[in-house]
């Protein structure tokens, strides 16, 4: 009779603790999946047009600026896939060189971008310092640029063509140009001409 009273006793508890698992259960199993607990996939969690982005350094002074037309945004790798995309690097003591091309990749933590597609470099003329002589408007053109933001250094590894001044040079290697140290590197076999402004 003791062990009977002592199951009736705890009878209501079994039951309300077979209804709760039962009816976790079945939330579970009929709840979508949510953002938080299905794989991210490469799928654009967001698109905004006419967008500007700019990076600061600790002063506040500005680092670099892009534009462009639309932004995707994907949500696995958080990468941006960019129209008509419009970079410039800022350094203080240096010409601001701008970059741009028909399609753009910026990475997840807005370090690297990929230029594709008519891409190009400018940086204008700059003129004679204390510690350096005056440098004509600077020209490169190619299918792929990669800019390194946070370095203010940009590189292909594809066909470039590069103009300063009434200088023409070309490789099929690419070249690398480097805004802080003020130097060009072309790569591999460099064919063109090379013609000092008269003053």
């Amino acid at each position: 009779m003791n062990a009977l009273n002592n199951i009736l006793r705890y009878m209501p508890i079994l039951i309300m603790s077979l209804l709760s698992l039962g009816t976790y259960w079945l939330v579970k199993a009929t709840t979508p999946q949510t953002q938080e607990t299905r794989a991210k996939q490469h799928i654009p969690d967001y698109i905004v047009d006419g967008v500007t982005m700019t990076s600061l350094r600790a002063d506040g002074s500005t680092k670099s600026r892009i534009l462009s037309r639309k932004l995707v945004h994907f949500e696995d790798d958080l990468s941006s896939h960019l129209e008509y995309p419009i970079a410039r690097q800022f350094n203080p003591g240096k010409p601001a060189v701008t970059v741009r091309s028909d399609t753009g990749i910026l990475n997840g933590d807005m370090s690297l971008l990929d230029l594709i597609g008519n891409a190009t470099l400018i940086r204008p003329n700059q003129p004679a310092t204390d510690s350096m002589q005056a440098l004509p408007r600077l020209y490169m053109a190619s299918s792929h640029f990669t800019v390194f933001l946070n370095d203010d250094v940009v590189k292909t590894t594809r066909p470039v063509t590069l103009e300063q001044g009434l200088s023409i040079m070309t490789s099929q290697e690419g070249a690398i140009y480097d805004n802080v140290r003020q130097k060009l590197t072309m790569i591999g076999t460099v064919r063109g001409r090379l013609e000092v402004e008269k003053k």
